[in-house]
């Protein structure tokens, strides 16, 4: 079930390194004293389209027959991916077909317009998004990428993983959210490769935690409705994910909401860096009391995934009637 290896990301590198963004590993002086770690973090709000999904919709796309794409290529997403997708499918001229649920960013639907993809809207749940992909998929015969599951997905997000072990050898531990699972996969074959001795761990919200009860159960779990503000952790994890975090991940660590408003805040205020809920959640994981004890004067990497934060409706602002 799993059917992607290391050599699959190793692959994924050369294939899609002209056209991704090698992006840096920064620290913050100031985070550091605050939590007692050696923080360093992976800027992937600065991958081309604002997001890590690049690099796993680059590598399908141009991987990719021309028999199996002509009719174009199809995906569901909230955003990022969506993005991605549309991107990637413009650098090789191919139709894109994107379903997004309604309750999207709009600036995330804006974006993936921009990149030339058609956009179909749907109802918000995974239901709905597989539904409606099925029927556009049928109807113009475009390939299906999925945003988490499809391995030369899940290979092209493991590119992560290769460049961070590049820039920093003696990593203790990495800390990644995860939603479908396809970035936290490709960090797991990546990087235990490379150094087995890495501890990975994920980051979660409570409120889409189907990850942290998979693992902690044995059995892949379903959240039926997910609510929470990181709206690119509202995915499930497949069984192809699932069967790779069960192997390489040591914990799933569970945070509130309003931890996540807290550390976007916190990165906003201290990096002046633009990230969304989804990429703050990893922080939230580390600020965590029993966390910080725990990893106290130790090298973590904490993965920030993406940028593309709507701007007109910021966690922190406080509406307030005019004067």
């Amino acid at each position: 079930m799993i059917d992607v290896q290391f050599a699959d990301v190793a692959r994924a590198a050369e294939r899609i390194w002209p056209f991704v963004h090698r992006t840096p590993l920064e620290r913050s002086a100031s985070i550091d004293r605050e939590l007692g770690v050696h923080v360093w973090f992976k800027c992937e709000q600065f991958q081309k389209t604002g997001s890590f999904k690049f690099r796993g919709a680059c590598n399908a796309v141009l991987a990719l027959p021309e028999a199996a794409v002509r009719g174009g290529v199809v995906t569901h997403s909230s955003g990022n991916h969506a993005q991605a997708l549309a991107r990637a499918a413009q650098l090789r001229g191919l139709r894109a077909y994107v379903v997004m649920p309604t309750d999207s960013v709009p600036a995330k639907k804006e974006a993936t317009l921009a990149y030339g993809a058609h956009v179909v809207p749907c109802a918000p749940s995974l239901a709905d998004r597989e539904r409606v992909a099925a029927e556009v998929q049928k109807e113009t015969g475009a390939y299906f990428v999925h945003p988490y599951d499809e391995p030369l997905v899940i290979a092209g997000q493991g590119t992560v993983g290769l460049e961070l072990l590049d820039q920093l050898p003696d990593v203790d531990a990495v800390i990644a959210p995860v939603g479908g699972g396809g970035l936290l996969s490709g960090l797991c074959l990546a990087i235990h490769q490379r150094q087995p001795k890495v501890r990975l761990f994920a980051a979660e919200p409570a409120g889409a935690d189907d990850a942290a009860r998979s693992l902690r159960s044995g059995e892949r779990q379903q959240v039926t409705t997910p609510v929470t503000i990181a709206d690119g952790l509202r995915a499930q994890l497949s069984e192809r994910t699932f069967a790779i975090l069960r192997q390489h991940v040591e914990d799933v660590i569970v945070v509130e909401e309003s931890e996540i408003v807290g550390a976007m805040r916190l990165l906003w205020e201290r990096t002046k860096w633009v990230v969304e809920p989804s990429a703050a959640v990893a922080l939230a994981a580390l600020r965590q009391e029993g966390v910080r004890r725990v990893w106290g004067g130790r090298t973590v990497a904490v993965v920030l995934t993406g940028g593309n934060a709507d701007l007109d409706a910021l966690p922190w602002l406080v509406r307030r009637d005019p004067v």
